[in-house]
């Protein structure tokens, strides 16, 4: 039914899960589209397009093909088994980033505690993924890369892990430099005021991505809880 699986950190129902699912037009945990605000003159719908489909989340484990001899169920229990011996965290909060051409929402603070989580999680459930093919190496071997990080992609099947993991959540495609100012505006006003300050990481999702290409929730764990589904 799925072709990849991921572990996101994923917001709690509430208002900054509905106004981020909104702002993309994509419910992560219901696994439907939702209505957009509107902009006056801006196409919010093309802004959103590439994070649209991957929904409200910030990537711990980044989308991997599971491994032959494993199952689904096997990736459910063991996420569920990780979060109950590891202690929910809490950061300052999240403030709107531009990352190159996007924008996004980074941590404020000290993320170390963070930093520490998704190394684990990275490390304990990497015997979950297939290895990652030569095809996909080529696909996401970039030229400003450095060995060290083409090394973790070799290791771990995503380069963006241990030294290079940073904690975001992905609100935009690449967006026009005349209309950046009015989508920040916004943003401040629509989607930032609805941020919990402190900000729990209180929870981990095991996520997979339907044959349609978007992704949807299978499960949210709590950490440092009963072994239950959210």
């Amino acid at each position: 039914m799925f072709k990849r699986y991921a572990i996101y950190f994923t917001p709690q129902s509430g208002r900054f899960a509905q106004s981020g699912a909104a702002w993309l037009g994509w419910d992560l945990a219901k696994g439907c589209a939702v209505a957009q605000p509107h902009i006056d003159g801006i196409d919010v719908a093309a802004i959103t397009d590439r994070p649209r489909k991957y929904g409200l989340h910030a990537t711990i484990k980044a989308p991997f093909t599971l491994a032959a001899a494993v199952t689904e169920q096997d990736l459910t229990e063991a996420l569920g088994d990780f979060c109950t011996s590891h202690q929910e965290l809490s950061i300052e909060g999240l403030h709107l980033t531009q990352i190159g051409r996007f924008l996004a929402l980074t941590p404020k603070g000290d993320v170390s505690q963070l930093n520490t989580l998704a190394a684990a999680v990275v490390r304990s459930l990497d015997r979950f993924r297939a290895p990652i093919t030569t095809a996909e190496f080529d696909r996401k071997n970039r030229r400003n890369m450095s060995d060290r990080q083409r090394q973790l992609l070799r290791q771990w099947g995503y380069a963006g892990v241990e030294e290079f993991f940073q904690f975001h959540i992905t609100l935009t495609g690449p967006i026009p430099d005349d209309v950046k100012d009015r989508v920040i505006d916004f943003l401040d006003g629509y989607l930032c005021p609805t941020i919990p300050a402190p900000l729990k990481i209180d929870g981990l999702s095991l996520c997979a991505e339907r044959t349609d290409g978007c992704f949807q929730q299978i499960a949210r764990f709590a950490l440092n809880k009963a072994p239950n589904s959210l």
